[in-house]
């Protein structure tokens, strides 16, 4: 399951949103459930359209979308790296997620302080991004120090050194690891540090409701200071999603509309979040159930048969393959068929988003 980790300086609005996120979602309950962990995690499917669309052709039994957990992570402040406030705990949950959500107050309020005594989000960004340079730095020296002793007389931790140096260079000069863009042999050799400043992040700019639809000056000041960063950049208010809490599907879409805004910050996200990290979406549909897959860009037929249960990839055949726009127009599998949408695809073949797939192998 895809994990992301929302950060935050004290009073940004960090867990007003997870708690208005998670409990939009549990609004939704009849197509998208959430269920809750502990108090500061939240599963919490993905809204899709396409499922509900795909049911209705199938007839399927149920629906099961693909999901996301979002975990509020507590307790940053100036000295996390050094073990301040929780820190210690903060940066440990930070390791665990796949991506950072980090939400940057971009609003102003009398009536809430911010530790700082004033809105400044590049200065916010600043200073939590210290805190994560400065933990990966006390977590690369210490590997360095291991490491020496072994480059002695062995190629394999010679070769790591020079990486570990590069890393230890870059985060001196302020730099985060994902900056760097290293070269997949590299990535693939430092991926067990479970470094912080190699996770990818969106940046959730909170804002009133009134600059939800175009941002504000605080939020062109985030764009511009992250241009140069592998990120996104995603306009959210937290009390715009406490308040679509308490209406109805109908109203949410209403009252969105009267923003200016198509969606609310949960889809907002978690589109981020995909884009970011290059996952796609597949789709089987049936009688027993419409669902939905995760996989990466790129993925070949028999790696995404594999998501579903290993003996698919093992004795992969074909793809029975169609695209969603497909077979919505022609009403159903066999019409799809008729018209010679569905195609048979190998091994070769790498899935598209929106694809609507059955898989035949060998067991």
């Amino acid at each position: 399951m895809l994990r992301a980790g929302i950060v935050g300086l004290p009073n940004v609005g960090k867990s007003t949103l997870f708690n208005a996120l998670v409990a939009n979602a549990k609004a939704d309950a009849a197509n998208f459930p959430f269920c809750t962990i502990e108090p500061n995690v939240g599963v919490v499917s993905v809204p899709d359209e396409r499922l509900g669309v795909l049911a209705k052709i199938s007839q399927s039994a149920k629906i099961v979308p693909t999901r996301i957990e979002f975990v509020d992570i507590a307790g940053l402040v100036k000295g996390a790296s050094k073990g301040e406030g929780l820190g210690n705990q903060f940066l440990a949950n930070i390791r665990e997620v796949d991506a950072i959500v980090h939400v940057v107050r971009c609003f102003d309020d009398d009536d809430i302080i911010h530790v700082a005594g004033s809105v400044d989000p590049v200065r916010d960004i600043e200073v939590i991004n210290l805190e994560l340079i400065l933990a990966d730095l006390s977590q690369i020296e210490k590997r360095i120090e291991r490491v020496r002793k072994q480059a002695r007389n062995n190629k394999d931790a010679q070769a790591e050194m020079l990486v570990l140096e590069k890393l230890s260079s870059a985060l001196n000069e302020g730099k985060s690891v994902r900056q760097l863009d290293l070269p997949e042999e590299e990535a693939a050799m430092i991926q067990p540090l479970g470094l912080l400043t190699n996770k990818l992040v969106i940046y959730a700019t909170n804002v009133t409701e009134d600059d939800l639809a175009d941002g504000n000056e605080w939020v062109e000041q985030v764009k511009a200071f992250v241009e140069n960063e592998q990120a996104k950049v995603v306009v959210v208010s937290a009390q715009v999603e406490s308040e679509l809490v308490e209406l109805s599907a109908e109203e949410r879409k209403d009252f969105l509309e009267a923003l200016g805004v198509s969606e609310g910050g949960l889809k907002s996200l978690i589109k981020a979040t995909y884009d970011l990290l290059g996952l796609r979406t597949y789709l089987t549909t049936g009688e027993t159930e419409t669902r939905a897959w995760t996989i990466t860009a790129g993925m070949k037929a028999p790696q995404a048969a594999g998501v579903i249960h290993s003996d698919f990839e093992r004795g992969f055949i074909r793809a029975e393959t169609i695209a969603y726009q497909d077979l919505v127009a022609s009403g159903s599998i066999n019409a799809a068929k008729e018209k010679g949408l569905l195609r048979s695809e190998g091994k070769d073949y790498v899935v598209q988003e929106g694809d609507v797939m059955l898989f035949r192998f060998n067991v």
